[in-house]
């Protein structure tokens, strides 16, 4: 699965062999609903995320470097990011915020896809994979490639610099470390939910990023997790797995976690 997130009583997909679909499912019965299409799109789909006061859901495409929105009736459109969007995330101000890895900054976007303001972050982010707004105005942010020297969680200002407080550093296997946090999820209390791709598990850690425990171990997952969605409503994570063939997505699911 290359994506999931929730809004009101339904579940959206991203499945990597239907690059032109979002799939909607019931989230009681788990029953698929209907498809929306998304026009235009290269496959090059790297995350998704919903808006529940616009009624719509993002998808990020690093290909062509656009996002596309579309409405619960189908509507789509979508705009250039001019750099490569990886996370997306919506803030208490409903504007859509993307991470751009190849550029290290945070871009906020209205619901229509005018830009409203540049977040540069600091120069030894390497490789920001996804940002969430806290209500205070900070940011968390992970980052952190196979070849990075640096994995981890950090909390930024309003401004994206200086650091607050961070979690993580040389990559590897302790519970103060990561190899790869590629997502993030955070709850109602601002305790934050870190998707650790290749020690394959999920870390919560606390608003001051603290290191908590383990919600998802690795023996809970089968191939390497992604994506991470909170449902703060139901107090659900949802763990977007995938299993690699290469450069290729073999197989993929998600798994359900009541927290």
């Amino acid at each position: 699965m290359l994506a999931v997130t929730s809004m009101g009583y339904e579940i959206y997909l991203l499945r990597p062999e239907r690059r032109d679909q979002v799939e909607v499912y019931d989230i009681v019965t788990n029953r698929l609903q209907r498809c929306l299409t998304v026009s235009d799109s290269r496959g090059g789909f790297a995350d998704m995320t919903s808006c529940e006061h616009y009624l719509c859901v993002y998808i990020s495409d690093h290909i062509v470097e656009c996002l596309h929105r579309v409405d619960l009736e189908g509507e789509a459109i979508k705009w250039a990011v001019g750099g490569k969007p990886c996370g997306l995330s919506v803030n208490k101000a409903h504007n859509l915020l993307v991470t751009c890895a190849d550029y290290s900054e945070i871009k906020e976007f209205s619901t229509r896809g005018d830009l409203l303001r540049r977040v540069a972050l600091l120069s030894e982010v390497h490789n920001p994979w996804h940002a969430i707004q806290l209500t205070s105005g900070q940011f968390v942010v992970c980052h952190g490639a196979h070849d990075d020297q640096v994995h981890r969680v950090c909390m930024t200002t309003e401004d994206g610099r200086p650091l607050v407080h961070s979690h993580g550093g040389l990559p590897g296997s302790d519970t103060d470390q990561y190899n790869v946090p590629s997502h993030l999820a955070v709850d109602d209390n601002e305790f934050v939910f870190v998707v650790d791709v290749g020690n394959r598990r999920v870390t919560l850690l606390s608003p001051t990023l603290n290191y908590i425990r383990q919600v998802v171990s690795r023996d809970e997952l089968r191939w390497q997790p992604r994506r991470l969605h909170f449902d703060i409503r139901r107090r659900r994570l949802y763990v977007a797995e995938n299993e690699a063939n290469g450069n290729m997505i073999a197989s993929g699911r998600v798994v359900v976690f009541s927290v």
